[in-house]
């Protein structure tokens, strides 16, 4: 009599272990068809690039091998610098641009906007443009910035200038311009997820207290909002040093970026330099990556 609650216990033990083995073994067979995609369409083909980018290559073919000549070929020329430092500058603008007007827009929608249907209705309307393709909203600056476009005939029409101005066009201002365009709504979303997450009573406690809004603003919500500034920077940061379409439009083929690179050594059949492109690139995009990851825990808004 005295083993029985032992022996009970016990059982009680054994039982709530096999649930949890058969909780673990649901999870698993749950995120099954989720990682056969994942390893089908993203690690399958990272994987395939990264034995590519060691094959050689001639006029009009390439060969299985296994040599640097395309690492080192790539790491010695001053183009790939110089490529990547304009990919990364237009990362950097991008990035800044894109934060102060997602920000702005999130904030306006989230502490200003007192009716959810309003919200709701005004953040469809932030929507509006991306219900096109991104080469449409892209081009359609083109008639307006362009040397007789609508910007520069009002620019002209005011008196501030006397000539059309010629980099508003085919620069790098136009490619920043589109960038900022295709990809801001990528900021307001995490931002605004997070606003509406924050607790008014905070802010209430903070204004009783005697801050300032200013004070509210940096003491307040723009820290407990950089989970969700995070998450739209990896989206901007991503999207813009993958990008190559958007230089090649908005420069007139007179920039370049690393996308570009690749899409050049693709079309002259450069298969094994462009897979090296792509995983300096890659490794680029990771380590851009980790450093933001460092300032703050992006599980929390999982």
């Amino acid at each position: 009599m005295a083993n029985q609650p032992n022996v009970i216990f016990g059982a009680l033990g054994s039982g709530r272990s096999g649930r949890g083995m058969s909780d673990a073994l649901s999870g698993w067979l749950l995120s099954a068809p989720l990682m056969l995609v994942l390893a089908f369409f993203l690690i399958l083909p990272i994987i395939m690039i990264v034995i590519v980018s060691f094959w050689g290559a001639t006029e009009f073919s390439i060969y299985p091998a296994f040599q640097f000549d395309n690492y080192e070929f790539l790491l010695t020329s001053p183009v790939t610098y110089q490529v990547f430092f304009a990919t990364i500058k237009y990362a950097v603008i991008s990035w800044a641009c894109t934060l102060a007007i997602g920000f702005t827009i999130a904030y306006f929608l989230a502490f200003h906007v007192r009716t959810q249907t309003w919200q709701i209705v005004l953040f469809l309307l932030c929507t509006i443009p991306f219900w096109t393709s991104n080469i449409i909203r892209m081009i359609s600056w083109i008639p307006f910035l362009g040397r007789n476009g609508l910007a520069n005939s009002a620019l002209i029409s005011m008196g501030i200038v006397d000539q059309p101005v010629e980099w508003l066009l085919y620069s790098d201002f136009s490619v920043i311009l589109a960038f900022v365009h295709l990809y801001t709504l990528f900021m307001v979303v995490p931002i605004f997820n997070t606003m509406m997450r924050i607790d008014k009573s905070l802010i209430e406690a903070a204004y009783d207290n005697g801050a300032t809004g200013f004070q509210t603003l940096t003491n307040v919500i723009i820290p407990l909002t950089k989970p969700g500034i995070m998450i739209g920077s990896i989206f901007v940061v991503t999207l813009v040093m993958g990008d190559f379409i958007t230089v090649r439009f908005m420069s007139g083929s007179q920039k370049a970026n690393v996308g570009r690179l690749i899409s050049n050594d693709i079309a002259l059949l450069q298969y094994p330099s462009a897979c090296a492109t792509a995983v300096v690139l890659l490794v680029t995009v990771l380590l851009v990556i980790a450093v933001l990851l460092r300032f703050v825990d992006i599980r929390k808004e999982l």
